[in-house]
């Protein structure tokens, strides 16, 4: 959407009159300072006179747990299921917070709060992931502690990582990891560089907020206040 109809949608006046905030440098996007006919995506932080402003109103906040086969974007030019498929909000332009992989369940937070999405997503926050992976072979020792410190990949050295016990359960074993990064299928290709093959990866934390017991493909409507377990 083009800044002028974005900030028109906003309720700031007409297009005629958001053009003139526009060229008096009163509006930034993503703390530049915006000008005519740029574009606006949704999780943008748009500001006028220095107070964030959107086109949807209020802010909504969705938690879901993703099953297998949905991406997390907002569209896919080959057909392919999004969670916005799971999590239908025709009033508000939501989009997800982050990435879960195609292939990945777990929690994923869906909004249209900008500032909020990058503040969970900006590695300078240095917010924990935490994920549980499923394994057929026990972990060894030596392998948990390759993960904790750090493992070499393709685009560098991963940084430390909070590694659990592994548990076994139904003759898997299933181990908890935390990691600060948002590498690319980062906890996978951690698990391959140390010789273990994941056949069920999940998760279930970001940060101190827990995905519980809400059912695979289910979503809630949580506020604010409930999210920001994130960042205590």
């Amino acid at each position: 959407m083009r800044i002028n109809a974005y900030l028109a949608a906003c309720k700031l006046g007409s297009r005629r009159k958001v053009e003139e905030y526009i060229i008096s440098g009163r509006v930034s996007v993503n703390g530049a300072i915006a000008t005519l006919g740029m574009q606006v995506q949704e999780c943008d932080i748009v500001l006028f006179d220095g107070k964030q402003v959107h086109a949807d109103g209020d802010f909504v906040y969705y938690v879901l747990n993703k099953p297998i086969g949905y991406l997390c974007t907002v569209s896919d030019d080959r057909g392919r299921p999004t969670v916005l498929n799971i999590v239908k909000d025709r009033e508000h332009r939501i989009f997800p917070v982050g990435r879960l992989d195609y292939n990945t369940e777990g929690l994923i937070i869906l909004t249209n709060d900008g500032n909020f999405a990058n503040k969970v997503i900006h590695p300078s926050s240095n917010i924990g992931k935490t994920y549980e992976f499923t394994t057929k072979i026990c972990p060894t020792s030596a392998q948990l502690n390759r993960l904790a410190k750090g493992v070499m990949l393709e685009d560098g050295l991963t940084s430390k990582a909070i590694v659990g016990k592994p548990l076994e359960h139904d003759d898997l074993f299933i181990t908890k990891i935390t990691i600060f990064e948002g590498k690319n299928r980062e906890v996978r290709r951690m698990c391959s560089a140390v010789g273990l093959h994941i056949v069920k990866l999940r998760r279930i934390a970001i940060g101190n907020y827990e995905l519980g017991d809400l059912p695979l493909k289910k979503y809630k409507k949580v506020s604010i206040s409930e999210l920001q377990a994130i960042f205590d």
